[in-house]
């Protein structure tokens, strides 16, 4: 009888466990992750705090007559953007019939902290739950109940898809309402209680957003309060281009040196400005905290500080998963320097080469690229030369198998006769007196995903430099799949202005407009 009983115990918990295991298979094959924890804030920010808690497991926006709202407050997601998604949760809103509220997707925070684009609007009467409504922008974009197609002058037309009235019957005005927001491209949809309230195609190019902030809002108006909880996020591949996801390592060297974050964000500009077949989100600061970072990912590229300190240190085997589907890789200057062993090896795997300590070495030169390969990375780039901190005597793949050298320069020879050490030099090094060496280059994985490795980067002022930054914009795109321009990314010379937007350091005391145009004259 024991003996039965154990065996039934045993039964049920691997039952139990297989259940388990298969809902959890169910809810990563899903792709839908959690983006607010249930007990706190973290990851979400408004400019006043005052009005924003959690309540009953929900973000709560909250108006009283001794605290009113009186210009509409936002509270902003903060640990990514989102472009094409799907975003899933509960709201319920409280107060009088004029209680209003709605969720921003693809919206853009304005110097008075207003969120500003598109909004799946809420409202307490119901003459506005499940329309969509431009913020701040082109109002009323389609009522619930309707399917509004906006060409490129911005003319809109209007068909029915439901009832209006009935579709408001689905709403439950007093209690918990599941919101399913689709962007795809051109296309949003909104869905309450799983049916489509609003479907919107908009091809307005001047007004149309393809990505943005996801914000909630507590309207201006009598006290009211609204919450929302089960707040989910799906990313979707992107249908009308490739997406590069752009990370950029902590501050580092001072002033107009390895300045990841300042770098990445005028190139990425520069290629949702210039390229519509591809689109770049960037990461500050470190590796992401957005659990859906890479989900919808082409590319991913990583410009940091190297060594034990990488970024990816440990987020290795993430990385792997992400390559092994395909996805390009690129790393950038100190980035492509990470320790010896299998950290090395997963750089080989996916950008055929690395900066191995006691192998490689790290000078300051001018390099003279005399000729290019005829490759896309070089489109539209013509030979050129510059002072960098440029890496060299990479440890490559076997034979520089699936590898095309994409810039090659003889470093002069004082750079090789530096004493031995873990960057200075070695006696392979010292051997190689007037040899070319390959300072960036690009990987073809068995895989079928790119790689590509650039060991320049070092002066922020070097971007001013119109075929540096060509190559490294081509790069970008070339690692998503994309097509590079036969005449390579377009952008314009960064103004003094730009260049010194967005740096992680003060300038020195002495620095002036004088003193950066000096610098972008030197690196033109």
């Amino acid at each position: 009888m024991r003996t039965n009983y154990l065996l039934l115990v045993g039964v049920v918990l691997f039952s139990l466990a297989a259940f388990i295991t298969g809902v959890a298979f169910a809810a990563e094959e899903d792709g839908f992750k959690p983006i607010f924890d249930g007990k706190t804030l973290d990851g979400w920010k408004a400019p006043n705090m005052s009005y924003w808690s959690v309540e009953d497991g929900a973000i709560t926006g909250r108006s009283t007559k001794e605290h009113p709202v009186k210009s509409n407050q936002f509270i902003v997601w903060q640990l990514g953007e989102v472009d094409d998604f799907e975003l899933k949760l509960k709201y319920r809103i409280m107060g009088t019939p004029s209680a209003n509220s709605g969720v921003q997707v693809r919206s853009s925070v304005q110097k008075d902290g207003h969120v500003a684009g598109y909004q799946a609007d809420i409202d307490k009467a119901g003459r506005w739950a499940g329309a969509l409504y431009d913020e701040r922008g082109r109002g009323m974009l389609a009522t619930r109940g309707q399917k509004t197609m906006i060409d490129t002058d911005g003319k809109k037309t209007s068909t029915s898809i439901g009832d209006s009235d009935a579709l408001m019957a689905n709403i439950n005005k007093d209690g918990w309402n599941e919101y399913h927001i689709k962007a795809l491209g051109n296309t949003i949809a909104l869905s309450i209680n799983g049916k489509v309230t609003a479907t919107v195609i908009d091809h307005d190019e001047k007004n149309k957003d393809r990505s943005g902030v996801l914000a909630l809002q507590l309207h201006a108006g009598p006290p009211m309060a609204v919450q929302f909880k089960d707040v989910q996020l799906k990313r979707l591949n992107m249908c009308q281009c490739k997406k590069v996801i752009m990370v950029a390592g902590p501050r580092s060297h001072g002033y107009g040196s390895h300045e990841h974050n300042a770098g990445w964000l005028l190139l990425a500009k520069m290629l949702n400005e210039n390229m519509r077949g591809v689109h770049a989100t960037v990461y500050t600061n470190g590796w992401p905290r957005d659990p859906t970072a890479f989900d919808n990912a082409d590319a991913v590229a990583i410009f940091c500080d190297g060594g034990g300190g990488h970024v990816v240190m440990r987020h290795l085997e993430q990385m792997d998963k992400l390559a092994k589907k395909g996805v390009g890789i690129g790393y950038y200057h100190y980035g492509v320097e990470i320790p010896k062993g299998r950290p090395g090896n997963y750089l080989l795997d996916w950008i055929g080469g690395y900066f191995e300590t006691n192998w490689s070495v790290n000078p300051h030169w001018k390099a003279d690229f005399k000729e290019l390969p005829k490759h896309p990375i070089t489109s539209g780039v013509k030979p050129f030369s510059i002072d960098d901190e440029w890496y060299y005597h990479m440890r490559f793949v076997k034979d520089m198998k699936n590898v095309t050298p994409i810039l090659t320069a003889i470093p002069p020879d004082s750079t090789r006769k530096r004493r031995d050490g873990a960057h200075s030099g070695n006696p392979t090094v010292r051997a190689r007196m007037g040899m070319p060496e390959h300072v960036a280059w690009a990987y073809e994985r068995q895989d079928g995903g790119r790689g590509f490795g650039f060991t320049g980067g070092h002066w922020h002022w070097a971007w001013a430099n119109d075929d540096f930054r060509r190559l490294v914009l081509n790069s970008l795109v070339w690692i998503t799949g994309a097509k590079v321009p036969s005449d390579g990314v377009p952008s314009k010379t960064p103004t003094a202005e730009e260049l010194e937007a967005d740096q992680d350091y003060d300038p020195p005391g002495n620095w002036n407009r004088n003193k950066t145009q000096q610098m972008i004259d030197r690196f033109k």
